[in-house]
């Protein structure tokens, strides 16, 4: 597999932004007012998660199929991937007549693999990892001739991903700091190389998830290995940084941050709340970091990358409802009931002249210790937050309920 030059200049980040100027969305970046209030900094959110696959893979993988030659274009590209880069390239590649062949792993969403055969893609689910999905397209590419599109760890790709930075840097000259989601790395590379040309008084710091820490833990001296495991920010969740892009993120980043996956699923709502907009783990992992370690960037003028809104729609739900109960907007009351008419109603008024909102009863005798005349009920209750559910508790308590909680 060839994967590039060893070596990415301000000159290649520069060549890629004029290259793919009018190819791709100049995303806006815009000043938050509310989650400056909210993480006691000033946050600028750049918003890749509105590039047309969602995600700004399309930087990278359209610069580096701008560099192929016209018997590559002919004989087309492939590429592995479970996610965004699968997208950007089968977009890209089939918007500039490429054939393009995308080798998936067998646990791939089948939400992704139909984006991906709807971008005009030949799709192949091959292999019970990452690692054996990728030693079967080695084999493909070389039995078909193909070029391999790698996701990071390539010249081209690389110096795409930068272009990020300069479009930051020109729509928000007042950032001293800029926060990046770091997976391979290679987003934070191309970005670090513009910014040390242009701006190199910024401070540049990565982010990684908690479970996967590869590029943190080599940023610090350590050994690559991670903890890994199941994490909502799969767009970083890379075992090992880029050969090429890990040596760029360790002259000129600043520093490397980890979050936690709370803070992450929170930043998820918080950005749909706030911004009404909609980020994957990785693209959330910004503002996790402001989140997590407030002190660290109080006061300073800070960029957030948005770097992919390509989440799974049960997932986000998921994650939208336990924000509502972690905030204490929904909480279930449980308590014993006495067994008789009216009952039920009566602590349907007293919820609503509390002026809190059922959104659903269980009403059960069968399954309890109680005796014979007595029923267990569970009410989940819309409320404007926890201390307003605390309020609807008392209410219930003074009546003569026992009431417990279960949020």
């Amino acid at each position: 597999m060839t994967l590039g030059a060893t070596q990415v200049t301000a000159a290649d980040v520069d060549a890629a932004a004029e290259g793919i100027r009018g190819q791709i969305i100049h995303t806006p970046t815009i000043y938050s007012q509310t989650l400056s209030k909210i993480t006691g900094a000033e946050v600028w959110l750049k918003f890749e998660n509105q590039q047309y696959t969602a995600s700004f893979k399309d930087r990278g993988s359209l610069w580096r199929l701008l560099q192929l030659s016209e018997d590559q274009r002919r004989n087309g590209v492939l590429a592995v991937s479970a996610g965004n880069h699968a997208q950007g390239v089968a977009y890209h590649a089939t918007r500039l007549g490429i054939p393009a062949t995308i080798v998936m792993p067998l646990f791939t969403p089948n939400v992704k693999v139909a984006n991906t055969l709807a971008l005009g893609a030949e799709v192949l689910l091959e292999g019970a990892d990452f690692p054996e999905a990728l030693a079967y397209a080695l084999q493909l590419e070389a039995e078909r001739g193909l070029t391999f599109v790698a996701p990071y760890d390539d010249a081209a790709v690389i110096a795409g991903q930068g272009t990020v930075a300069i479009e930051m840097l020109e729509d928000a000259p007042e950032l001293d700091t800029i926060l990046v989601p770091v997976g391979g790395g290679g987003l934070l590379a191309g970005m670090a190389v513009a910014v040390a040309a242009r701006r190199p008084d910024i401070e540049l710091v990565g982010v990684q998830g908690e479970r996967w820490t590869g590029a943190t833990n080599i940023f610090h001296g350590g050994e690559p290995s991670s903890q890994g495991g199941q994490t909502i920010a799969e767009g970083i969740a890379v075992a090992q940084p880029g050969r090429l892009t890990m040596p760029i993120i360790e002259a000129l980043a600043d520093d490397m941050l980890l979050v936690s996956e709370g803070r992450i699923e929170e930043s998820i709502a918080l950005l749909i709340e706030i911004e009404k907009t909609v980020c994957e783990g990785a693209g959330a992992a910004g503002l996790a970091a402001l989140l997590d370690h407030p002190a660290r960037f109080a006061g300073k003028n800070v960029g957030l990358v948005l770097s992919g809104g390509n989440i799974d729609s049960l997932l986000l739900s998921n994650v939208l409802q336990r924000s509502l109960i972690r905030t204490g907007r929904l909480s279930r009351l449980i308590f014993d009931l006495r067994d008789i008419p009216g009952e039920l109603a009566r602590v349907a008024g007293i919820v609503g002249e509390a002026g809190a909102n059922v959104v659903e009863v269980i009403h059960q005798r069968m399954w309890s210790d109680l005796d014979a005349k007595g029923a267990v009920l569970e009410i989940a209750i819309e409320t404007r937050d926890r201390s307003h559910a605390d309020e609807v508790a008392a209410q219930l308590t003074a009546a003569g309920y026992r009431v417990g909680r279960n949020a």
